[in-house]
């Protein structure tokens, strides 16, 4: 066989080996560890309503600075 053949073949078998390695990697990597037992006994249900009590009260302040500067540059005109 010609030697430009032979290093074709070569480099194509390569790749190949290394797509389907790494391929063959991904999915276990997206499979992941089972964390159900250690997540099933904590509730997060107070964490959730805590985290979006002061989300809206963040909001509720916001909009009175956002209320309060556009009042004051009204006054200023």
């Amino acid at each position: 066989m010609n030697q430009a053949i032979v290093r074709g073949l070569r480099k194509a078998g390569v790749i190949a080996a290394t797509a389907t390695a790494s391929g063959l990697a991904a999915a276990q990597a997206t499979a992941g560890p089972d964390m159900s037992g250690l997540t099933s006994a904590v509730d997060f249900g107070t964490v959730t309503t805590a985290v979006l009590a002061i989300a809206g009260l963040l909001a509720v302040v916001y909009v009175a600075v956002k209320g309060a500067t556009i009042g004051l540059s009204m006054l200023k005109k």
